[in-house]
C-alpha cells in the first residue's frame, strides 16, 4: 500500500480530552441453527460475537481487525442495529439504542451510517448518482426543496473529490475508487457523527486504497467524524486508526493505541498477526523472529472452553484450557485477555 502521511501527534490531539460518543458493553450476537423443513428445531447456536466491550471518542478511529469469521463485521452491524444484539448494551451519544423501537431507531440512524465493502454492489445500478447520494435525504423527508436538495448533492460529491456534474451518471461509468467515494458521499448526506467502515477499501486496488483512506482521514479532520474501521489489512489499519481492537472467534483479545500495539503486542494472536506482515527489506525479513500459529480456527458453533485461542497458541497452559481470560487493562489504556499478562480490570 502507498504510504499515507499520518502524524501520531495529530491522532493524540484528536482524542485528547474528547468525550465518549459510543460505549459497547458485553455485546453478544448469536444466531440459532435450525434443523427440519416443516417442523424446525433449534440444534445449535453460532456465537458470532460473544461478550465484546469497547468505547469510542468523538473524532477517533477504532480499528477492528482479525481473521475472516472472527465477528468484526457482525460487531459493526450490531452497533448500528442492522443486526439485532442478543445481549449487551450499545450507548450512543448517551442513549442505549438497544432499547429503541423502530421509530426511535429510524431517527437515530441520521447520526450513524455505514460504508460497505463492495463499492459496486452497494450502489443501485439503475439509479443515477444524484439519486444514490440523495436517497437518505428522501428517506428522511429532507428533499422538499429541490434547489437545496441539488445543492446538497453537489456539495457532497465535491467534499469526497468528485465533480458535481458527475451527478447525472450511473455507477457503471465510474472506477472502483470513484464508486467508493459515492458510497462515502451517501453516508455523509445526513451529517452523521459515527460511520462504520466495513472493509471499505479491501475491494480496491492497492494504488487506490491510499487515496480513499486519505479521503476518510480528511473528512474526519474537517467534520469531526468518529469511525469504526473494520479491516483485515493491518497495513491499512495502522495508518488510519488511533486505537486498534484485535478480535478472535467472537471476542476482543487485545486493545491498545495504534503505536503501542505495533511496538509491543502482548497477546500471542496479535503477535502472530503482526508477524505475518511482510517487511520490504529482504535482509530484515530473513532475520526477524516469527510466532508460528498452527491449526485451524475453531468453529463458532462449538467454541473451545477456556481461552478460545488455546487450541492454536504455542504458549497455552492448563489454565488456558479451562478458564476464560478476562479483558484486563493497565493505566495506559491498553487491555489484553491473556493469562500470560495479568492486569487490573479494564
Amino acid at each position: 500500500m502507498t504510504e499515507i502521511a499520518h502524524s501520531p501527534a495529530t491522532a493524540d490531539a484528536r482524542t485528547a480530552g474528547s468525550d465518549e460518543i459510543l460505549a459497547v458493553r458485553d455485546l453478544k450476537v448469536h444466531f440459532p441453527v435450525y434443523k427440519g423443513v416443516i417442523v424446525q428445531k433449534q440444534v445449535a447456536t453460532v456465537h458470532a460475537v460473544d461478550g465484546v466491550s469497547f468505547t469510542l471518542r468523538r473524532g477517533e478511529t477504532l480499528g477492528l481487525v482479525g481473521e475472516s469469521g472472527c465477528g468484526k463485521s457482525t460487531t459493526g452491524l450490531a452497533v448500528l442495529r442492522m443486526l439485532e444484539p442478543t445481549a449487551g448494551s450499545i450507548v450512543f451519544e448517551g442513549q442505549d439504542i438497544t432499547q429503541f423501537d423502530r421509530t426511535r431507531m429510524r431517527s437515530m440512524r441520521r447520526r450513524m451510517q455505514m460504508v460497505y465493502q463492495d463499492p459496486y454492489g452497494s450502489l443501485n445500478p439503475r439509479m443515477r448518482v444524484r439519486d444514490i447520494v440523495g436517497e437518505p435525504l428522501q428517506v428522511h423527508g429532507l428533499d422538499s426543496n429541490k434547489a437545496e436538495y441539488q445543492a446538497r448533492v453537489a456539495s457532497l460529491l465535491s467534499i469526497v473529490g468528485l465533480l458535481p456534474d458527475m451527478a447525472s451518471r450511473y455507477p457503471h461509468e465510474f472506477s472502483g475508487g470513484q464508486r467508493q467515494r459515492i458510497g462515502i458521499a451517501r453516508a455523509l448526506a445526513l451529517d452523521p457523527a459515527l460511520i462504520v467502515c466495513d472493509e471499505a477499501v479491501s475491494a480496491l486496488d492497492v494504488s487506490i486504497q491510499a487515496q480513499v483512506v486519505n479521503v476518510f482521514m480528511d473528512l474526519q479532520e474537517r467534520l469531526g467524524l468518529s469511525y469504526i474501521f473494520v479491516a483485515h489489512d493491518l497495513a491499512v489499519v495502522r495508518h488510519i486508526s488511533d486505537r486498534i481492537a484485535v478480535m478472535y472467534l467472537g471476542k476482543i483479545v487485545e486493545i491498545a493505541s495504534r503505536d503501542e500495539l505495533y511496538r509491543n503486542p502482548l497477546h500471542p494472536y496479535t503477535q502472530a498477526l503482526l508477524a505475518a506482515i511482510p517487511v520490504a527489506d529482504a535482509a530484515i525479513e530473513a532475520r526477524r523472529e516469527r510466532l508460528v500459529v498452527s491449526g485451524e480456527v475453531p468453529s463458532a458453533l462449538r467454541p473451545p472452553p477456556g481461552c478460545r485461542f488455546h487450541t492454536r497458541c504455542p504458549h497455552a497452559m492448563d489454565r488456558c484450557r479451562s478458564e476464560v481470560p478476562a479483558l484486563l487493562g493497565s493505566e495506559g489504556g491498553r487491555a489484553v485477555a491473556c493469562h500470560l499478562h495479568p492486569m487490573t480490570p479494564a
